[in-house]
């Protein structure tokens, strides 16, 4: 079976081809890896490639209560007892930088941090604050050109961090409503500048960060995620002109040579099913110009996984919640054992309940 093969990414061994996704999990306690967390990771490092939970480049990226940040020399250094865990345990681990922009609230930022988006729309609904419980999003400022390019930097400065704290590599979340995603939806990009008005302005950021992050450390250590039609935190979903965006945007990815495109459909969870034409054009632009892997996530069980690894649709398939309750979820699906299921309620507490407590299978 191909989802157990080993798979070279890159400058990076794999020894199977399963993928632990990205999931914020709120126990970075003053934003700082620690030591609840170097558990968690290193109880998972089973998987192929682990990617961690959104951490932000940015100290106006920390939207979210309890999330982690890579843009300073303390965070850099929590974060060694992270990588050395799963390193210790034969895994391999990517740190997933996440910039949440406009969505998140001035009460989850450190003093003197904003929320900065391309444009000043907030998100619908409301947010957790450990202070104030839950409360709106906050309305963001739309964001300079010198802003803009101080962000890209933080970008490159967080990668260089995420190499120096022993990570094998960073994935840039351009997907889920973030601030890159945000720069390629209209629904929260209504510029008229160089970063507005077509699709080839609103690519221009991501394009400017992931360039920046290649250079820093190398496009052999850089994958991205994307999630054209996502709806996630108030986007557009399907809009005029989003296949020929997405396709040249992927071509351009693939001709910066990076390691892998991380696609993310949430149709599983409600969201609308992406257009299946559009999504092949997408993983044929990249790998056309010059990318490495393609990594598909969204409601996969193993049957699916393998399906798609066999026509090769994939080169490795991500799961996300099962990886919540099941630490040992390689082995689970290699011997066909039951999978125990999350606690839904514990998912974003600070405590190890619902976190490290989850017990491996025993036969």
């Amino acid at each position: 079976m191909q989802l157990f093969s080993p798979y070279q990414l890159g400058a990076t061994a794999l020894k199977n081809r399963v993928v632990m996704a990205p999931m914020t999990r709120n126990r970075a306690i003053g934003n700082l890896a620690n030591d609840l967390m170097a558990e968690y990771y290193g109880q998972r490092a089973s998987a192929g490639l682990i990617i961690t939970e959104g951490t932000s480049p940015s100290p106006h990226g920390l939207g979210y209560a309890r999330i982690p940040g890579l843009y300073s020399l303390e965070q850099t250094e929590a974060w060694k007892q992270v990588t050395r865990a799963v390193h210790m345990r034969g895994g391999k681990i990517f740190a997933q930088l996440m910039h949440t922009g406009r969505v998140g609230s001035v009460l989850n930022l450190p003093p003197g941090a904003e929320l900065l988006a391309p444009s000043a729309i907030a998100v619908l609904g409301r947010i957790w604050t450990d202070s104030q419980g839950e409360q709106p999003y906050g309305t963001p400022r739309a964001m300079t050109a010198e802003e803009i390019h101080r962000t890209v930097e933080e970008y490159a400065e967080a990668a260089k961090n995420a190499i120096a704290a022993g990570f094998d590599g960073v994935e840039i979340h351009g997907a889920n409503g973030y601030l890159v995603n945000q720069f390629l939806d209209p629904a929260a990009n209504q510029r008229h500048d160089l970063y507005g008005d077509d699709s080839t302005n609103r690519n221009r950021f991501a394009l400017e960060v992931a360039v920046a992050v290649t250079t820093a450390i190398g496009a052999g250590r850089v994958g991205i995620r994307l999630s054209p039609y996502g709806v996630f935190n108030d986007m557009s979903g399907d809009y005029a002109g989003i296949a020929g965006q997405y396709t040249a945007l992927a071509a351009a990815l693939g001709h910066l040579q990076l390691v892998y495109l991380h696609f993310v459909d949430h149709s599983s969870m409600g969201a609308p099913k992406p257009n299946a034409a559009t999504v092949q054009a997408i993983y044929q632009a990249f790998r056309a110009a010059g990318g490495g892997a393609v990594i598909l996530s969204g409601g996969y069980d193993q049957e699916r996984a393998e399906t798609d690894l066999s026509r090769g649709a994939a080169d490795l398939v991500a799961f996300g919640r099962p990886f919540i309750a099941n630490p040992d979820l390689v082995a689970r699906l290699q011997q066909a054992w039951p999978l125990a299921v999350p606690d839904s309620a514990t998912f974003y507490s600070a405590a190890a309940a619902g976190y490290t407590d989850y017990l491996t299978y025993k036969s």
